[in-house]
């Protein structure tokens, strides 16, 4: 039973190894060991949750590797892992079957799957993490496994995104690391604590430099979540292939950031030793920022994919703010974020792509008259945008509407400006968003006819996705009691 912890890890990553190595000619052949290795790795995923949500986190530890006698790389199923991991299950496969019609005019498609599947196993060892140690071996292992998918064009653009992902990346861990190695010092473990590790009356008297070491690893795991200042690698990888754009966006790469700093606050240095102390006014006044910077950059940017990345730097820090809330209800906030942001960030991304492909067309200002051409993609867009606005009772709603309630739960003035930039940032995203859906539906320039003629909708893989995407997140939205009980149930660790 506890080496099943391993299956959704290593098999995705020796898929990925085999698809490197073998390289099939055949697209048929690869697409269907493609689709056939995600989906078992989905259902391995879901066997593992499972079977520990009924026989409880400690009848499924697994030990990788023993390094010492305190450390190892470990794996471990707790609430915020079900949920973190059910994500990407679900949404993964999904992905790729958008991502095998998308590739297979891109090139390079073995090398891009191979390393496409070598990523779902990592991301999965960061969901299934039972210590910081761990956690921190495969949070490093993303950045150089998904180095390649940012790469994947190796022109002048991507070699430039690649470098700059992998600086801030690298950069951000490190600092990480320097928090890590405060808590090993201070506890002798770095293994999740509902709760936290730290005993505020054994730290008596060090307070300022472990609040320092927090700080530290707070803005180190938040390089990856986007936060500024150390924003910039997020809309810049944007140049990448759009399938890699939404796992980046929504599944993999920045929700690891935030997931990690979940991990830090209420499993590391724990939510009551920081509350009402100058690191957390640091952190809540960060994530502030960013909600307001993020969105007035997408309001400014012509691009469609910077505008959608500018976009994911803003709702990154919606989930940071409620974290650094540092309550239940602000962990059970984030966490609503965190899911209802993934099916429409996912969305969002896989509609900018399809619309790029068929019209070849990557300004909002191109975009006249669009929507006539392309009804099934600019219908999941505007369901999309609406969500993300949160207009009710679609899923964005619930979740700004409870980090709202848990902000006025604290009474802090600083919480209370949050609430502030959330209004703000709803009225942004308002205008950043319609304002692509007015142009596709409603021009108001010239239009040239004839280039339109030409535009058609995407292929059935790229049109099922979408509209498996625009169901799952609209019915997930209607039926949220059963979801959000149970990630209260979760932030209050009874799972």
């Amino acid at each position: 039973m506890h080496q099943l912890l391993l299956l959704p890890v290593l098999f995705p990553i020796l898929c990925g190894m085999a698809l490197l190595i073998l390289r099939p000619e055949g697209r048929r052949v690869r697409n269907v060991f493609l689709m056939t290795a995600v989906c078992l790795t989905s259902v391995l995923c879901a066997v593992c949750i499972l079977v520990t949500y009924r026989l409880g986190g400690d009848a499924t530890t697994c030990v990788m590797v023993h390094f010492s006698r305190w450390l190892s790389l470990s794996l471990k199923i707790d609430g915020v892992s079900m949920v973190y991991d059910a994500i990407v299950a679900v949404l993964w496969p999904l992905i790729t079957l958008y991502a095998m019609e998308y590739m297979s005019h891109e090139g390079h498609e073995s090398r891009f799957f191979g390393f496409w599947l070598i990523s779902f196993g990592v991301v999965n060892g960061i969901a299934f993490s039972q210590d910081f140690l761990s956690m921190y071996f495969f949070y490093e292992l993303l950045t150089l496994v998904t180095l390649p998918l940012v790469m994947h064009e190796m022109d002048d653009k991507a070699q430039y995104a690649g470098r700059e992902y992998l600086i801030y990346s690298l950069s951000g861990a490190a600092c990480a690391f320097i928090g890590i190695v405060f808590l090993m010092n201070e506890c002798g473990t770095v293994d999740f604590t509902h709760g936290g590790l730290l005993n505020p009356a054994a730290v008596a008297g060090r307070e300022h430099t472990l609040q320092v070491a927090f700080l530290c690893a707070f803005f180190g795991f938040g390089v990856k979540a986007a936060i500024v200042p150390f924003h910039r690698w997020l809309p810049d990888a944007s140049v990448a292939p759009t399938p890699v754009s939404a796992l980046l966006h929504a599944v993999a790469v920045v929700k690891a950031g935030a997931f990690a700093v979940l991990r830090l606050i209420y499993f590391g240095f724990g939510a009551d030793f920081l509350r009402g102390t100058s690191a957390q006014t640091i952190a809540m006044a960060a994530a502030i920022v960013t909600i307001v910077y993020g969105s007035a950059r997408a309001l400014r940017t012509p691009h469609l994919k910077r505008r959608l990345a500018f976009s994911t730097v803003s709702n990154l820090s919606y989930i940071l703010f409620s974290l650094t809330l540092m309550t239940p209800a602000g962990l059970t906030g984030a966490l609503t974020h965190m899911l209802y942001h993934a099916f429409v960030k996912i969305a969002l991304f896989a509609c900018a792509g399809a619309i790029i492909q068929r019209s070849g067309r990557q300004y909002v200002y191109q975009l006249e008259g669009m929507g006539r051409r392309l009804p099934l993609v600019f219908f999941v867009f505007s369901v999309a945008s609406a969500a993300l606005i949160g207009v009710p009772p679609l899923g964005c709603f619930a979740s700004k509407w409870m980090i709202a309630e848990a902000a006025v739960e604290l009474g802090r003035p600083l919480a209370f400006g949050g609430i502030a930039a959330l209004i703000l940032s709803t009225l942004l995203t308002t205008l950043y968003l319609m304002t692509v859906i007015v142009r596709a539906y409603f021009p108001v320039g010239q239009i040239d006819t004839d280039a339109l003629e030409a535009v058609h909708e995407p292929g059935r893989a790229m049109q099922v996705s979408l509209l498996a995407l625009t169901v799952l997140g609209v019915a997930s939205a209607l039926w949220s009691d059963p979801i959000i009980r149970f990630l209260q149930m979760v932030a209050a660790g009874q799972l």
